[in-house]
C-alpha cells in the first residue's frame, strides 16, 4: 500500500515489444485521466527513466494507436539499471518529475527491475506483456495470442511447398527459455515433431524415427517446430536429411513474430489489464502485478508474483502429441 496520495503515474515499455503494448497504453493512459491522474510517459524503458526521458500524456496522444504492434514509448536494454547504484538513480529521477508511481508493462526481466524498484519504496504495478507466455505468476501474456498466429500464418504457408515438394520443413520459432509458442503452434498446424527448451529429447527416436514411421504410412511432408532455445535448426535439419534421405529446409520465423496489429485477445487483455492497473492505484494499492488467472483479470502480491513457476513438463509435450 502508498501512503502518499498518488496523482502523477508514468507508464513505461520494457524488454522485447509485444503486440497489445500500445493498447495497455492506451488504456492506462485513458483510464487514468478519466479517474483524475497526471499520466507520463517514460521513453526507452529504464533506460530512458535513467535519463529522464519522461514527456506527458493525454488521451489524444494515445489516439490512432490501438491497432499498432510495437510500442509508441520504445523500449531498451539497460546494463546501469541493474544496478543498485541505477535503480537509485531511478527513483532520484522520479522525484526531480514528481511521478509518484509507476507501471511497468513487459516480461520476467521487466518485472524484476519492477520489483527491485518497490523495494526503495517507489509505488509500482505491473503488466505482463512478452510474446513467450512465461511469466510465472499469469496465464497470459499481452502478444501471445499475436504472436502464435503470426506463426502459424506463415507455418500454413511453408507447409504447401513442403507438401508440392515432398519435404520437411524444420522451422524456428521464438522461445529462448520457453516452449509455449513452439507446443501451441505445433499443435495447431499439426507438426510432426516438437522441439522445446524445457523437455530433453533425442533425435533418434523423437525426430527421425517419427518421420520415417509417417514416410512409411503414406505421408509426402514433415513439419519440425523447433523454440529457439531447443537446438540449431540448421544442424537438426542436415541430420534429418541424412539420416532420413528426405529433402529438408529450414525457415528461421525470427521478429516477424513480434511484429502486426494485435488480435482481438490481445487488445481486450491489453485494455483489461490497463483498466485493472488503475484501479488498483485509485484504491491505493501498489506493488502489484495484474495477471490473468482462470480467465479473470486480477492482482496480486509483487513479491509472491515473482516467487511462482511455470514450465512446460515432458508430461504436458507427451499428453497434447497423443493427438498427432
Amino acid at each position: 500500500m502508498s501512503e502518499k496520495k498518488i496523482k502523477k503515474i508514468g507508464i513505461l515499455t520494457s524488454g522485447g515489444d509485444a503486440p497489445g503494448m500500445n493498447a495497455a497504453i492506451r488504456a492506462l493512459v485513458r483510464a487514468g485521466i478519466h479517474a483524475g491522474f497526471e499520466m507520463y510517459g517514460v521513453k526507452r524503458g529504464y533506460k530512458g527513466l535513467l535519463e529522464g526521458e519522461i514527456i506527458p500524456l493525454g488521451t489524444r496522444d494515445v489516439s490512432e494507436i490501438l491497432h499498432r504492434g510495437g510500442t509508441i514509448l520504445m523500449t531498451a536494454r539497460s546494463k546501469e539499471f541493474v544496478d543498485k547504484s541505477g535503480q537509485e538513480k531511478a527513483k532520484e529521477i522520479m522525484k526531480v518529475y514528481e511521478l509518484d508511481a509507476l507501471v511497468v508493462i513487459g516480461g520476467d526481466g521487466s518485472f524484476r527491475g519492477a520489483y527491485e524498484l518497490s523495494k526503495l519504496g517507489i509505488p509500482v504495478i505491473g503488466i505482463p506483456g512478452t510474446i513467450d507466455n512465461d511469466v510465472s505468476c499469469t496465464d497470459y501474456c499481452i502478444g501471445y495470442d499475436t504472436a502464435m498466429n503470426t506463426a502459424l500464418e506463415a507455418i500454413d504457408r511453408i507447409r504447401d511447398t513442403a507438401s508440392s515438394h515432398e519435404r520437411c520443413s524444420v522451422v524456428e520459432v521464438m522461445g529462448r527459455d520457453a516452449g509455449y509458442i513452439a507446443l501451441n503452434v505445433g499443435m495447431a498446424c499439426g507438426a510432426e515433431v516438437i522441439l522445446i527448451p524445457e523437455v530433453k529429447y533425442n533425435l533418434e527416436k523423437d525426430v527421425y524415427k517419427v518421420i520415417l514411421e509417417g514416410r512409411n504410412v503414406g505421408k509426402h511432408h514433415y513439419i519440425v517446430i523447433v523454440a529457439e532455445g531447443a537446438g540449431d535448426v540448421q544442424e537438426i535439419a542436415e541430420k534429418i536429411e541424412t539420416f532420413t534421405g528426405i529433402e529438408t529446409r529450414t525457415t528461421v520465423l525470427g521478429y516477424v513474430q513480434r511484429g502486426g496489429s494485435p488480435t482481438v485477445k490481445d487488445r481486450l487483455a491489453a485494455s483489461q489489464m490497463g483498466i485493472k492497473a488503475i484501479e488498483c492505484l485509485e484504491k491505493g494499492k501498489t506493488g502489484r502485478l495484474i495477471v490473468e488467472q482462470g480467465g479473470e483479470i486480477k492482482d496480486i502480491d509483487i513479491k509472491k508474483g515473482m516467487a511462482m513457476k511455470k514450465q512446460i513438463t515432458a508430461e504436458e509435450l507427451s499428453e497434447n502429441l497423443k493427438l498427432f
